[in-house]
């Protein structure tokens, strides 16, 4: 959600801008061996992350703690977020556009 709130006021300009600065800041030969460390970085912080999941989930089976419930959760969200996609997507479209060389009149010509 902080992401959301930090990321989300910027706008392409201001991303364009920041690259800039970067570009200026770094060069442009070392702007490849940048994004290659921090995907390597984004990579193991996400096997981490999944490595410490499985080792939960392999706990609470040994403990007898039932983990049904979270597969039932991830279902509900997953319908739920088709469900929300669906609406976004028909209110996101112009209505008008498929209609609009068939139901506008011509012009005329002066």
């Amino acid at each position: 959600m902080q992401s959301f709130l930090i990321f989300g006021f910027i706008s392409t300009p201001e991303v364009m801008f920041i690259l800039f600065i970067v570009l200026l800041v770094f060069g442009a030969d070392k702007i490849p061996t940048i994004a290659r460390g921090l995907g390597k970085g984004m990579r193991q912080i996400k096997d981490a992350t999944n490595e410490i999941k499985s080792e939960i989930t392999k706990s609470a089976e040994q403990q007898g703690i039932d983990t049904s419930i979270v597969k039932d959760v991830q279902d509900s969200l997953h319908e739920t977020k088709k469900s929300i996609e669906q609406v976004s997507g028909t209110i996101g479209r112009d209505p008008l556009s498929s209609s609009r060389s068939t139901d506008l009149p011509n012009k005329p010509s002066l």
